[in-house]
């Protein structure tokens, strides 16, 4: 009996818990559409640090930032969002926005057609949706090689084992996919440089010699720390020594 009291109490509180936390977001929304940005910014916060990162919700929060003139944190919490959910149409383009309104304009060192198109097409799931997508092709593949061995119809034979070999290719692939989305969660080797502006050194101190300047807003990729300083890789492949208070990782 106590058990049972003690359950129905912890489920209440739990949906008392989540419907809290939901109208913090509903109330969150309404001050971004009443255009109050700021009281909206600082709830979307609270509701990321007591509920959990989203993608919507990340992209909520860079919304609001762009609107109060903080292109740096709104591209930040855009590409966070990317990350969550890489192929958000809304998102990308939001991101391309506050990228105009960045300092820095660095030519990008040129990729294989081949890795570009790899690329774009690991990007069409998150981790989860290739993950589902390997599940359902292997289940296909399995259906395929039963009706194979099982089946009395020749075509029907020849026709499932040509699919079985399909189904089971774009398992692996998902799979592989699927794996890659899962690194790119879970490794945070990208930064956006939040100071105003930024000379990257060829070492790490401040009298190393200068050899970039960068603004807030520009993507930068990690490659190591050391003492307060971080070693980074700018767009065009130049790698140089900033200071890690003047970034934010992604």
């Amino acid at each position: 009996m106590k058990r049972n009291i003690l359950l129905s109490l912890l489920f209440i509180s739990s949906l008392l818990c989540y419907s809290a936390e939901s109208q913090r977001l509903i109330e969150a929304n309404r001050l971004y559409q009443q255009e109050n940005y700021k009281a909206a910014d600082s709830l979307y916060q609270l509701v990321l640090e007591e509920e959990g990162a989203s993608a919507a919700l990340y992209y909520n929060l860079g919304n609001a930032k762009y609107r109060q003139g903080e292109i740096a944190p709104a591209i930040l919490n855009y590409e966070r969002a990317l990350k969550l959910d890489p192929n958000n149409e809304d998102i990308l383009f939001n991101l391309e926005m506050a990228k105009l309104q960045t300092k820095d304009k660095i030519e990008q060192l040129d990729n294989l057609i081949f890795s570009e198109w790899s690329k774009s097409l690991q990007n069409l799931f998150s981790s989860n949706g290739w993950a589902i997508l390997s599940i359902l092709t292997f289940l296909i593949t399995l259906g395929g090689i039963a009706l194979y061995f099982f089946g009395t119809n020749s075509s029907i034979k020849k026709t499932s084992f040509f699919a079985s070999i399909a189904t089971l290719l774009i398992c692996i692939t998902s799979i592989y996919y699927a794996s890659k989305q899962k690194d790119i969660l879970q490794t945070h080797d990208t930064a956006i440089i939040f100071a105003p502006s930024v000379t990257g050194k060829g070492s790490p101190d401040k009298a190393g010699t200068d050899l970039f300047l960068l603004h807030e807003g520009t993507k930068v990729r990690v490659k190591s720390k050391l003492n307060g300083w971080v070693e980074i890789q700018i767009p065009d492949g130049n790698i140089g020594w900033i200071e890690e208070k003047d970034l934010e990782i992604i």
